[in-house]
Formats: structure tokens, sequence, C-alpha cells
């Protein structure tokens, strides 16, 4: 019986089995939980590698921490599977311990100080990671790959990636003739040229494992272990026994014209493995009622090349071709979330509206170094583990300020004449980019929704609306900065104001230190207010938590800012999903609370305090009320000597119907 070898016909990065929201504060949390656990006495001599009794302790010391929840089947294996990215990108090495720049990065997280150190404007913590990819490999079949300096060069050779070139043929680019064929196929297949099932049936059927896979399926007589041999299941060829019975049924239904088969063919594909089964049916099928199906017969099918089919051999053909075709998919599909998650830690690529861009100072940057990125792309890597500059990584990665705004001008034809210049494009551009993003994703309507969502707790649909890269928090004061950006007519520098971490796609994502997400928002003097600080608090804390948490800091926050900034008109208004009646009874008092500094040396007479909750938010955003309207509100409720159990109802509530 012959044997045909699974072989690799792509690359990714990091582990499926890491996979997980929030993905930088898991990273950070789990560098952290190692560091820990190498610093008892108990592990600090002890080997990792084939030792599944220290791996097992590991997975329990993360069950202690609750950075796991439930009971693993294999715990080592799980211990393994949950630190192995790490070790991909080299921020642990292969015995799981921290690397230097593993070190650096969880130095940067524990001191919760992620702002930008480079030219580049990307975060402290995205350029170690951005410097990490770089230096990322991979051994596909014996061909070593850097796959983020592969797709940096596609992008730059191609200008952009749809989200199906992204996911379906970057991946495949593997050595450097492959990776040539491939960029020039999607600029073909941008004219019309070839398709993307195309182009993955060519990648595969170039590998020798495929021909003669393909050899001897046309050659052999049919059975279940042929079938499992020419699979090449990757995991286990058990798998694909399925396949033996679904390709009779179909074989009578495409060359016996077996009406009778189609149904039970429909019925049958359910029980392939995995995603394939639902590219089958789409494939196969041109509607989806099964009584449709059933009534129907040989008219429910589409008319495809496998369909059409008219000889033993064609058929085979074609047959094995759209197998492995819907395994290729369904594999680099799953893989295509995992490298969009690395890709984002760097901060230079972008993924929005269908497309994947390099961002404006990046892109700038990589023009000039398009050819050095391919003298390296398929190099291996010797200072992974090592916090190194980027000209250690290659020398025509070093960043050079007066080629940088040389490229800034010639690339988006503003002129530069100074940091200042380069700094204002950026800041515009990130603004035409932020605005589109509302327009499209955060417009008022979808703003109202998504409060009555946080009312509820529907984190999921939170996350599926926003990002799975921040907690529900963060999300709930991004959420917010955008409403209070509206508000304000849209002016103010929010994302600055905003004070969260950013993505390069301008999504929040979140952080294990945590750490002060007040909004600062700045108001210029108008005829309706003088120039003022407005600090929005917001919280998801709820009955006397609410009391127990938010008191104090919320306080202390207004205190501290107008002690600083000297501004006395600065004022605060606590955002919640739910006011607690003696949150709202402490803050209406702190109009005659006295907060000191360290010393006593000074005083700020009475803090302004206001609560708002998001139903009247929502309200807000509904009836378009401005910020020069809720100002003089928030002034007059400020000011009222209206009792407590009645003033917010009456001074808040009752002013904005």
């Amino acid at each position: 019986m012959a044997e045909f070898p699974y072989k690799s016909y792509c690359w990714a990065i990091g582990s499926t089995s890491f996979r997980t929201v929030d993905f930088n504060v898991q990273i950070e949390r789990q560098l952290a939980l190692l560091d820990k656990f190498w610093a008892l006495p108990e592990n600090a001599e002890q080997d990792w590698t084939n030792n599944n009794l220290l791996q097992e302790k590991y997975y329990r010391f993360m069950q202690e921490k609750s950075f796991v929840v439930g009971d693993a089947p294999r715990p080592d294996k799980d211990a393994r599977q949950k630190t192995s990215g790490l070790a991909d990108i080299g921020l642990v090495n292969h015995e799981r311990r921290l690397t230097n720049a593993g070190q650096a990065l969880l130095k940067i997280a524990q001191s919760g100080d992620f702002h930008s150190d480079n030219l580049l404007k990307i975060s402290a913590d995205s350029f170690i990671y951005l410097k990490q990819l770089l230096k990322t490999c991979n051994n596909v079949d014996g061909d070593i790959v850097r796959p983020f300096v592969v797709a940096i060069y596609a992008l730059l050779r191609l200008g952009h990636l749809s989200n199906e070139e992204f996911t379906y043929l970057l991946p495949l680019c593997t050595n450097r003739e492959n990776t040539e064929k491939i960029i020039s196929e999607i600029a073909d297949l941008r004219n019309g040229v070839s398709s993307v099932d195309e182009i993955i049936v060519s990648r595969l059927m170039s590998m020798n494992n495929y021909k003669s896979a393909l050899d001897y399926f046309l050659s052999a007589e049919t059975t279940e272990r042929v079938i499992t041999a020419v699979g090449m299941n990757r995991k286990s060829r058990t798998y694909d026994k399925p396949y033996h019975k679904f390709y009779q049924l179909l074989r009578k239904v495409v060359l016996d014209k077996d009406g009778d088969s189609v149904f039970p063919l429909y019925e049958f594909s359910k029980k392939l493995n995995g995603n394939p089964a639902t590219l089958w049916r789409q494939y196969l099928f041109s509607v989806t009622s099964r009584k449709r199906i059933e009534r129907e017969g040989l008219a429910a099918l589409n008319d495809t090349p496998l369909l059409n089919a008219t000889t033993e051999d064609e058929f085979k053909r074609v047959f094995f071709e759209q197998m492995h075709l819907f395994k290729a998919r369904a594999t680099l599909s799953d893989y295509a979330d995992l490298n969009t998650r690395y890709f984002k830690t760097t901060d230079a690529v972008i993924f929005a509206d269908g497309q994947v861009v390099l961002d404006v100072l990046p892109r700038c940057w990589l023009h000039s170094a398009a050819d050095d990125l391919l003298s390296i792309a398929f190099t291996p890597t010797e200072n992974l583990f090592d916090n190194v500059k980027l000209s250690d990584i290659a020398p025509s990665l070093e960043i050079d300020e007066r080629s940088l705004y040389a490229n800034l001008e010639s690339l988006y034809g503003i002129k530069i004449t100074s940091a200042e210049d380069a700094n204002r494009v950026i800041h515009d551009e990130r603004y035409k980019r932020f605005n589109a993003l509302i327009d499209e994703r955060f417009a008022r309507n979808t703003l109202i929704d998504l409060f009555e969502k946080f009312e509820n707790r529907e984190d999921d649909a939170i996350r599926q609306a926003v990002t799975n890269n921040a907690d529900i928090p963060t999300i709930f004061e991004y959420v917010l900065g955008i409403a209070w950006y509206i508000i304000s007519d849209r002016k103010g520098d929010v994302l600055e104001y905003m004070n969260l971490s950013l993505e390069a796609d301008l999504l929040p994502r979140s952080h294990a230190s945590g750490g002060n997400a007040d909004i600062e928002y700045l108001y210029g003097e108008t005829k309706n207010y003088p120039a003022h600080c407005l600090l929005l608090e917001a919280t998801l804390s709820e009955s006397s938590n609410q009391r127990r948490m938010e008191i104090e800091p919320v306080s202390r926050h207004l205190g501290d800012y107008i002690l600083k900034t000297g501004n006395a008109s600065a004022y605060c208004v606590f955002v919640s999903t739910f006011l607690h009646r003696n949150v709202i009874s402490d803050f209406r008092n702190r109009r005659t609370y006295q907060h000191f500094s360290d010393r006593y040396e000074n005083c700020v007479d009475g803090l302004k305090i206001l609560p708002l909750a998001t139903a009247e938010l929502r309200s807000i955003l509904e009836h378009g009320i401005g910020y020069d309207r809720l100002y003089s509100v928030f002034e007059r409720a400020f000011r009222s000597a209206e009792a407590v159990p009645n003033w917010y109802e009456l001074e808040i509530k009752g002013n904005l119907i």
C-alpha cells in the first residue's frame, strides 16, 4: 500500500491553541507567569524539554493564577501549546525561559508606559513586537521563510492585500521562487485572470507528494484505504475515512446521473471532518433547503467542473483537487486569524475596510528597502532571542529620519520641511481614518445599541461589534470616547484624550497592567463656556461595589488634576450603566469637599462631579444634543439646591428630554 506524507505548504505564526481574546494582555500575563514560575526555588534548575511533570506543574500554576480554567485532558501538552507561540517569536526560548526580548517586553508591560520611543511613532511594546516579527522564521518543508518580512515585501510590491489574498495566498509564499510567482498571480488575479482557488491548487500540485498521490489515485481502485492514503490528513489518516462513502455517492451522482443519490450525498457530507464539509456543500449544491434538495435531486446541483465530469479519470482528478483545495482553504482560514493577531501587535499593519495595508510611517520607512527585504526573507535568524536594534536585523532596516520624511513627501505629495510637518501629516491621516471608522462602524445608532448592550452585559456581542483584543471595560471607555467626540461635534484631539492603547487600525487593546484610563477632554473658550478640561470617568461596576470602588479614585483624579494644572474650571462626569443612589449623594456632597496636596500646601475647595447613566447618554445621542447644551445642563445641575432624592431625575435626566 502506497503512503504519501503530509508536507506543509504554508507558513503560520504561533499556535492555534493560543488564539485568544485580549491577545496582548494574555501574552503579557503569560510572560509574567513564566517569570514567577522560574523564580520559584524548586523550579529554577529544572529543564523544561521532555519534562512532562514540570510542564504539568506549570499548567497547575496557570490554573492557580486563573490564567486557564477547567481541566485539560493532557495538562503537559496544554502547557506546551500555551507557550509555544511565545517561543516562536523569541519572547521565551525553547526552555520557556524569558529571553532578553521577553524581559524587555515584560518590563514595559509592568511599567504601564507604552508611549512611543521611536521615529515610527509606534508604541514601545509594539516596537519590540515589530523587531521580533521581522526575525521570526518558519521551516516549511525545508524552506526557511520569515512570514512578516514576506508580508511586508508583498505589501510594498502590491500596495495592499485583500482579506482573501492575505488569508489564502500570502501564506503560500514559502521561498523566493513561489513568492515572486504568487505576487505575479495576485496581480493577474486583480486583472480578472485566474482565481484564488486555481492559485491554491497550482501551489499544491507543484509539490511532489500531491503529484505522486494523484498519479496513484488515478491508477488504483478507489477503496477506503486508497482514499485515506491520498487524503494525506496531517493529524490522522482515520479522519478521512468518511470520504470513501462520500466519493461513492458523488460518483453515482456525477457519472451515473443518479438523482436518488443527491439527497443522501447532501446528508452524508455532514460527516466529513471540519470546515471542508461546509465548503463541499457550497460547491455542490445551489440551494440549502433539505426539502428542496430531496425534492429536486439533480436540479439542486451547481454547474461546476466536477459535476460536469464525463470520464472516470476526469472525475477522479477534479475530486482529488477539490478535496485538497477545501482542506487547504480550511487550514489557511484557521491560520489567518492567528497571523492577523500577531501582525497587529507590531502597529505597522492596518487591517480595515477588507484590506491589509502598511501604516503611513512604516510604509515610508520600508519603501526603499523592498529588495533588501527579499534578501533576508528566506534566511534563518541568529538573534531571535535578543532585543536588538533594527540595524542588527538588517542594515537596511535602520530608520533614517531624512529618508523617512523624504519618502513621506514623495508618497503622499505633501511638503515636509520638519518633524512638526511630519507629525501634522500623521495626525491628519489618523483622524481621516478615525472619522471614516466612525462613519462606517460607530454611527449614532450603533453607539446607542452598544450602550444598551453594555447595560445588559452582552459581552460577546460587544466584542464582535468592536474588537476581541480588549476587555469590556476598555471597550466601554473607547465607545464613550467616540460618543463624546460626536457630542463635541468631532472637535478636539480625542485619540490623545482617551489615554487608551490603540492598534494601528485605531481600535482599542488592553494591557495586563491596566492603568489610568480617564478621558481628559480639553475644550477651548467659547461664548458658552470657559476653557476647561472635562474628565470622563467610566465604570461598569454596579450596586454597592460602585460606591466602594469609584468614589475615592474619581474624586482624587479630579482633585489632583486641578492641583497639577491650576485649571479650576475642570470638572468630572462619571458615566456608568448603573448609578447607585449613594454614589449620586456622595458626588453631590463633593461640592463642599476640600482636596489637599500631600503636605497641605494647596487645596481645592469643592469638586464638580456629575453622574450620568448610559440611558441618558443614549438619549443625548438619539436627540442630537451637543456639548454646548450639555455644559449648561451640567452647570445648572451642579448649582441646583434640589435635594438628592430628586436631584438626578429633575436636574439631569429631566433637562435632557
